[in-house]
C-alpha cells in the first residue's frame, strides 16, 4: 500500500473498525509531522476515542501504528506521547538511511525488476502534481514512495521498516525546521536524476546520485557528509 498521509480510499464496509483506525492514524500523523501536535504531549485512548467516534481498541490500533513509525512512544502507565524530534535522532537517521539505500540500491540494479523504472517514473509525476497544489505532505508521501520502490527490488524485507521510519522522521524533521515556504517543485525534480541513473543501469552513478540526493536534503549535510558536493 503506498505511504501516504492524505486520506486514504474507503476499505470495505465489511470492516468498519480497520477503515475508522486509518482515519485516526492519517489524521494524527499528519498533526504530528505538520507540528500540530508537539513533542511530549500526551495522546490518551478515551480523548481520541471521543474524537474520531470509534472504540478505544480502534485507537490503540492506530497508535500502535504510529509507534512503528516512531511518531509516538508508549511508555506503559505514563500512557501514550508525542514523540521528540531532535538533531541529534535526524542525524543518526540520515546515516542509516545513506547506508541503507545506497547499498541497497547497487542489489536493485543488479535485480530490478521490469517496471522499476516506470513506477519510479509514475511516482515522481505524483510528486510534481503535488507540488504544483503546493501540498507538501503528500509531495514528502509520494517521495517515500519513491525511495522505497527503489529498496524493493534489492529484496531485503526486513531493513524496509527501518528506512521507512528513517524517511518519516527525516521528512518530519525537515518540515518542522521549515521557516517559510519551500521550493516544492525542486524537491520534486531532484529525483529525476536518479531515475536517469538506474535507467542506464550505471550502478557507479546511481550509488552516487542517491547518495548527493540524501547529503543534501538538509542544511547539516555537509557536516554529516562532507565528502558530498553541494
Amino acid at each position: 500500500m503506498p505511504d501516504s498521509i492524505a486520506p486514504r480510499p474507503a476499505r470495505s464496509p465489511r470492516n468498519p473498525l480497520a477503515a475508522k483506525a486509518s482515519v485516526a492514524f492519517d489524521s494524527l500523523k499528519r498533526d504530528i509531522i505538520l507540528g500540530e501536535l508537539r513533542a511530549g504531549e500526551p495522546l490518551t485512548e478515551l480523548d481520541l476515542a471521543a474524537r474520531f467516534q470509534c472504540s478505544q481498541g480502534t485507537v490503540r490500533e492506530a497508535l500502535l501504528q504510529l509507534q512503528e513509525e516512531g511518531l509516538v512512544r508508549r511508555q506503559g502507565h505514563r500512557g501514550t506521547q508525542v514523540s521528540a524530534c531532535t538533531a541529534d535522532e535526524a542525524v543518526e537517521m540520515f546515516r542509516v538511511r545513506q547506508q541503507i539505500e545506497c547499498n541497497g540500491i547497487v542489489r536493485a540494479l543488479r535485480y530490478q525488476s521490469r517496471t522499476l523504472v516506470s513506477d519510479l517514473r509514475e511516482l515522481a509525476s505524483d510528486m510534481v502534481e503535488a507540488a504544483k497544489a503546493d501540498d507538501e505532505l503528500q509531495l514528502a508521501a509520494f517521495d517515500r514512495d519513491f525511495h522505497r520502490r527503489i529498496f524493493r527490488d534489492a529484496d531485503l524485507p526486513a531493513l524496509d521498516p527501518i528506512l521507512h521510519r528513517c524517511l518519516v522522521h527525516n521528512h518530519r524533521f525537515k518540515i518542522s525546521r521549515s521557516i517559510g515556504s519551500r521550493d516544492l517543485m525542486a524537491t520534486a525534480l531532484r529525483h529525476r536524476v536518479i531515475i536517469e541513473a538506474i535507467e542506464h543501469g550505471d550502478v557507479s552513478a546511481a550509488t552516487q546520485t542517491l547518495h548527493h540526493h540524501i547529503a543534501t536534503i538538509v542544511d547539516f549535510g555537509p557536516t554529516v557528509f562532507p565528502d558530498a558536493d553541494q
